[in-house]
């Protein structure tokens, strides 16, 4: 974990799951300000934050934004603390903050839940194009 960017926030994403690329590519779009880099929850590398941070890979189908050494959330928090660092315009879902985190989780779970029947899913991790390599640990 000592290999991790200190200055940059960590999303661990399903990586075959079609919303949770486009998810990753509308992020990186808008992402002006470098703020994250992005791991497969299926990689070696998400699979080790996940020990890491003391997180059971069979009981999350979830989002995860992990701040190295600061913090981490999941589901409904971690879309809300994404959304407040792109700034501007996205910022205002944290307005969702005033919902209790359980009925926020309530809805993501059941998105996440369906995302597979709505969205479909890819046989393999996305392969990111030479000039968002770097983005990618």
């Amino acid at each position: 974990m000592q290999n991790l960017p200190k200055n940059k926030k960590i999303i661990l994403f399903d990586g075959v799951c079609n919303l949770c690329d486009g998810a990753v590519q509308f992020i990186i779009k808008h992402d002006k300000k470098d703020i994250f880099r992005f791991v497969a929850l299926q990689s070696k590398l998400g699979k080790d934050i996940c020990n890491y941070i003391c997180v059971d890979q069979n009981k999350i189908d979830s989002i995860i934004l992990y701040n190295p050494g600061v913090a981490y959330y999941y589901k409904s928090s971690a879309v809300l603390e994404i959304g407040n660092d792109l700034g501007g315009f996205y910022s205002l879902v944290s307005v969702f903050k005033i919902l209790p985190e359980k009925l926020r989780n309530y809805i993501y779970d059941y998105i996440a839940k369906n995302r597979y029947k709505w969205y479909g899913k890819k046989e393999s991790c996305m392969i990111p194009t030479p000039e968002l390599k770097a983005r990618f640990l």
